[in-house]
């Protein structure tokens, strides 16, 4: 089902857009590709310290069609990055891959009937580093991956701000993962085992939600070479525990140095109460509990940027 689902949604994007290239003039294309690092080396060095080094790598790519009633925009977002320090290996700081699709048919001035899709996932195998020693295996390609269609209102009064609205919203949880999702990761239900720990019953790699959807993108020069850009996602599943709120906020504040080099800022913030978290509840480095928490992470970085 899940395929036949994707496989569709494709097919319509290409029917659209191979009727959308007749006239390019209603196109709005776009984007940048990023490159930041950091390196510091200590060779005998009376106060201490640990050599290191960082990279990420950065897609933003935006394409917009405008004519007459019709209104369709397209994103994709991709982070990819990695660190080093002292004798340690190679570990990951940011991953993320992300696409949204809408279209939409105006009702009047600042309002469309309205239909999204969006996918989210990540590149490669995530771990989470408890101590110097440890690492769990945590995440990995489609492991997890977030599918959300939704029909509703879309809210546009200008080209910065948009609200989208949807009372059906269909969300899949994808864990392409068996021992991931066999351990009940990222909301799934765990798989059945018997009282020696052996599985009878292994769990479903997908988990199915449908609720209410508001989606807010905003992009906007603040300032002289300061943009902020923001993406937030309230999501309330009806089938379970509909008062509990999912929340997705991404947000960077881009400042702009000269034509081809920039600071960014930005962060990102999850809480969904499904997805249980491990905790380690004494400090000793075992995690000994799980439960809900509020995800967030963040980077200050300065690097290149190619505007296409």
């Amino acid at each position: 089902m899940m395929k036949s689902i994707i496989v569709l949604f494709v097919s319509l994007i290409m029917v659209v857009q191979i009727q959308a290239q007749s006239d390019t003039s209603y196109w709005d294309n776009g984007g940048s590709i990023g490159i930041n690092g950091s390196q510091s080396s200590f060779h005998n060095w009376s106060k201490g310290g640990e050599n290191q080094i960082a990279g990420t790598a950065s897609i933003t790519l935006f394409a917009k069609y405008l004519k007459d009633k019709h209104a369709w925009d397209n994103l994709l977002l991709a982070d990819l990055g990695f660190s080093k320090q002292g004798y340690q290996d190679y570990r990951k700081s940011e991953d993320r891959i992300e696409f949204n699709t809408k279209y939409g048919h105006k009702a009047n001035d600042n309002w469309f009937f309205a239909t999204l899709f969006n996918i989210k996932s990540q590149f490669t195998s995530g771990y989470d580093y408890p101590d110097d020693t440890t690492k769990t295996y945590t995440s990995n390609f489609f492991a997890p991956a977030y599918i959300k269609i939704g029909l509703g209102m879309d809210y546009k009064p200008n080209g910065d701000l948009s609200i989208f609205l949807s009372p059906a919203t269909a969300k899949w949880t994808i864990v392409n993962d068996q021992l991931l999702a066999d351990n009940g990761k990222f909301g799934l239900t765990p798989a059945i085992r018997d009282t020696s720990g052996n599985i009878i019953t292994p769990a479903s790699k997908i988990r199915t939600e449908v609720g209410a959807l508001v989606r807010l993108t905003y992009s906007k020069d603040i300032w002289t070479n300061v943009n902020f850009g923001t993406i937030l996602e309230l999501y309330s599943d009806y089938l379970s525990s509909p008062q509990n709120i999912d929340v997705d906020w991404q947000f960077v504040f881009t400042f702009k140095v000269n034509e081809f080099l920039n600071a960014q800022f930005k962060g990102h913030l999850i809480y969904d109460d499904d997805v249980m978290i491990d905790v380690d509840s004494n400090g000793d480095g075992v995690y000994d509990s799980q439960g809900p928490r509020t995800q967030f992470n963040e980077a200050l970085s300065l690097g290149l940027v190619y505007k296409l």
